[in-house]
């Protein structure tokens, strides 16, 4: 049998049409009730994925915080990085469910009509972003921390560390807002969401993030940056990313 439903696939109408299908059929006969194809499909994906995206989103900010607690030894660090990565991957998210409702800013790129989101483009886009995001934090705060180690200047440390950084973390954020920015010359809708979303998020983190968000923290926490409590610094193993120069 083929069913049609009257709302577009991305709405909980249609969400609660299969669902219901599934549920008065096997009320009504006692079979099971196999509903299938595209709209179905995606609906399941749907489902299954948010079920899960927070275990995956939870493991990686997890593992990564503990990888910068081990290399920067500080306990601030890893809160900062993973709050402001957060924040570049919300703004993709919200970019991209804008543009997927179609209307002015979807027709910027060629979606005129509401169309939903795939449902594996929010987890490719956070694995990508959250990586990309913590290469730049890494490279910043290694310049910033050999300041710091060197002269005993936290404020001022700041301050060499975004001079030395910030053109090399703007080129390179460039060249990807470049290259992800062609996908949106592409046909295919799904890439039209990655490429706007994931240039989205590069530009907002390396401009606004990591070049004003990032060090104004910093500053406003001043040495606290760098704290670590005396039990800890005995259990966390000492791996600095480079030796200590000497004062």
């Amino acid at each position: 049998m083929t069913v049609q439903p009257a709302s577009s696939p991305q709405s909980a109408a249609t969400e609660d049409l299969v669902a219901e299908i599934r549920d008065s059929a096997v009320g009504a006969s006692g079979l099971d009730a196999h509903v299938g194809g595209f709209t179905a499909s995606t609906v399941d994906q749907s489902e299954t994925t948010a079920a899960r995206l927070p275990l995956f989103i939870g493991g990686v900010v997890v593992l990564s915080s503990l990888l910068l607690l081990v290399a920067f030894r500080s306990v601030l660090i890893p809160v900062k990085a993973a709050a402001m990565n957060l924040l570049s991957v919300g703004a993709a998210y919200g970019v991209v469910s804008l543009v997927a409702d179609g209307g002015a800013l979807g027709q910027l790129v060629g979606i005129d009509n509401p169309t939903p989101v795939p449902p594996f483009i929010p987890v490719m886009m956070f694995a990508i972003l959250f990586g990309l995001s913590m290469d730049y934090e890494v490279f910043l705060l290694s310049r910033i921390r050999e300041a710091f180690l060197r002269d005993g200047d936290a404020r001022g440390a700041i301050t060499e560390g975004v001079a030395g950084t910030a053109r090399v973390i703007t080129a390179a954020a460039a060249i990807m807002v470049a290259v992800f920015g062609a996908f949106i010359l592409s046909d295919e809708v799904f890439l039209k969401l990655i490429g706007v979303g994931m240039a989205t998020a590069i530009f907002v983190d390396a401009t606004i993030i990591r070049m004003v968000l990032v060090p104004a923290l910093m500053q406003l926490m001043g040495r606290w940056t760098w704290w670590m409590p005396a039990w800890m610094e005995k259990v966390v193993p000492n791996a600095e990313l480079e030796p200590a120069p000497a004062r």
